[in-house]
């Protein structure tokens, strides 16, 4: 929560929070301040900010446990979200899967080739695979940051639908760690340098199942709110953002623990 909800929100969750207590040890009837005289209403608020200066404290505890309905409340809304998607997900039929395609924990990723917490995510995702042989990683091209990274997925693409998923990732990780634009003279060059037929990619770079396969991806990110890149889909939690290696390992873990928990 930023700092003007923080001071719009705590005196008067902190008021009310207070009001239950000093209504049960004032009367049995439901508190009720508008029943109160001005001067009954003036002595009331009095108390309170009285109270909240000889202990501000309780306003922190207060905006945490509001802090933490409010992330339980969006987690639930998460896994409805992944719940209802859940086929287009993880089993479209176009995107590339690598890792171990029988792994028990599976991690969606939509990356966009022009942003830097992409390319920064990039080699730690690799290493996380490296590391952890049981990860099965679903990688959807999701091009949000214009026309270049939009010639960049449709290169991606054409490269898988010509040359297969092996192509593809190699592919995948030259454009990870290319500086300059995607020009086509740029493209043909990455294209040649790993041995595939430049020609062919980009004449299915205009073919109209490239641009089925970034659509469909396009419209699935906007019905799971995806507004920015990396975005991350581990099992049925969202990662919004660039994630370090350390703490997606933690989740993983943590994922694992509780699906063995469920089976037992």
């Amino acid at each position: 929560m930023n700092q003007v909800k923080r001071a719009l929100l705590a005196p008067a969750l902190a008021a009310v929070l207070l009001a239950a207590p000093l209504t049960a040890a004032a009367s049995a009837e439901p508190f009720d301040i508008t029943s109160m005289s001005e001067a009954e209403r003036e002595a009331f608020r009095a108390e309170v900010r009285a109270y909240l200066l000889e202990n501000p404290e309780i306003i922190l505890e207060v905006i945490k446990v509001l802090e933490e309905r409010q992330a339980q409340a969006q987690q639930l809304d998460e896994e409805a979200l992944v719940t209802v998607n859940a086929d287009e997900i993880f089993n479209d039929g176009h995107s590339w899967i690598g890792g171990n395609p029988e792994g028990d924990v599976t991690i969606v990723e939509f990356s966009d080739y022009r942003c830097p917490y992409c390319r920064k995510a990039h080699p730690e995702v690799e290493e996380l695979l490296r590391q952890d042989g049981n990860i099965r990683l679903i990688y959807k091209e999701y091009p949000i940051l214009g026309e270049a990274s939009l010639t960049a997925a449709r290169f991606a693409v054409a490269t898988m639908l010509t040359h297969g998923p092996e192509a593809y990732r190699k592919i995948n990780n030259a454009l990870m760690e290319m500086r300059g634009e995607p020009t086509a003279d740029a493209l043909k060059a990455i294209a040649e340098r790993l041995g595939l037929d430049a020609a062919e990619i980009a004449l299915k770079m205009g073919d109209e199942e490239v641009e089925t396969i970034i659509r469909k991806n396009q419209e699935l990110g906007q019905r799971l709110r995806i507004n920015g890149t990396p975005t991350f889909i581990i099992e049925d939690r969202f990662l919004r953002g660039y994630v370090p290696l350390e703490d997606m390992k933690a989740l993983v873990a943590e994922i694992r623990r509780e699906k063995a928990e469920e089976d037992n």
